[in-house]
């Protein structure tokens, strides 16, 4: 099971290390594909004020430590075309934001990399549109076919993270996780698909006591990995914080979600 997991954002070296300290246990077990996540830039935080992060000098700095000394692959977002080389140099996993999975340019950069690229499907898409993402990077990387096994082979990704239901709140669909992994394996995000936007505070709202039942229901349904952003205190995480799991709580989830897959032989 692939599992990419880590804090929203990287708000300092010691509280980076303390939490990738906190997720040893899933490196060396050879049931987990390990990623380790974390941001050097939220370029879409809703407010001027909120904390975006180190930035992407310190921000790759802090993730080749962390690289370095616990041997993790590491995952991260881009939001612009001329930090994926520079992101590709450390990271292992080249992560596109919701909001920006069909930049044309972004994607394609991201393609002319070595790097896996795991596409987030936008809030406002259609999980059937997302097989043009996915073709973005595949052709740059010079396959015309469309499928699981091509995209497997390629490199490429799909995430789900929720879908805009009305104002201020996100719903899945599960029909989409089915869908989407017609042309690509997939991963289901189940922190930012409890996520609350536009509370009319400034700051994303969530629910993280419907993150387990939702990452349940997803395993059910049959996906390739999970993406769970957590921190050792949610509460004062300065990103994220309402839809973050502790880390603590992701230990016996992910044995659940073992377990379902096994039973479903996935």
């Amino acid at each position: 099971m692939i599992l990419l997991a880590g804090p929203c954002v990287i708000e300092s070296e010691e509280s980076i290390f303390k939490i990738a300290k906190s997720l040893e246990r899933y490196q060396n077990d050879p049931r987990f594909d390990f990623y380790f996540k974390s941001s050097f830039d939220k370029a879409n935080r809703t407010s001027l004020d909120s904390y975006r992060g180190p930035g992407i000098e310190e921000g790759l700095r802090i993730l080749q430590k962390v690289k370095d000394d616990f041997g993790y692959k590491i995952v991260t977002d881009v939001h612009e075309s001329y930090q994926v080389p520079i992101a590709a140099e450390v990271v292992d996993m080249i992560q596109i934001p919701a909001f920006l999975c069909r930049q044309t340019d972004l994607l394609v950069a991201a393609g002319k990399t070595d790097k896996i690229v795991n596409i987030k499907k936008g809030q406002f898409m259609t999980p059937g549109d997302m097989q043009y993402s996915v073709m973005k990077v595949l052709k740059t990387r010079g396959c015309d076919e469309l499928s699981f096994e091509a995209s497997q082979k390629h490199g490429v990704l799909l995430c789900e993270r929720g879908s805009s239901f009305g104002y201020g709140n996100l719903v899945v669909d599960m029909r989409s996780l089915v869908i989407m992994r017609q042309f690509a394996p997939v991963i289901f995000d189940a922190t930012h698909s409890v996520q609350m936007p536009g509370t009319g505070t400034g700051k994303t709202g969530g629910d993280s006591s419907m993150v387990p039942h939702l990452a349940r229901a997803a395993a059910a349904v049959g996906v390739d990995g999970f993406f769970f952003e957590t921190h050792f205190d949610p509460i004062c995480a300065l990103s994220d914080g309402p839809n973050m799991l502790k880390l603590e709580q992701l230990e016996a989830l992910s044995e659940t979600l073992l377990q379902i897959n096994s039973v479903k032989g996935n």
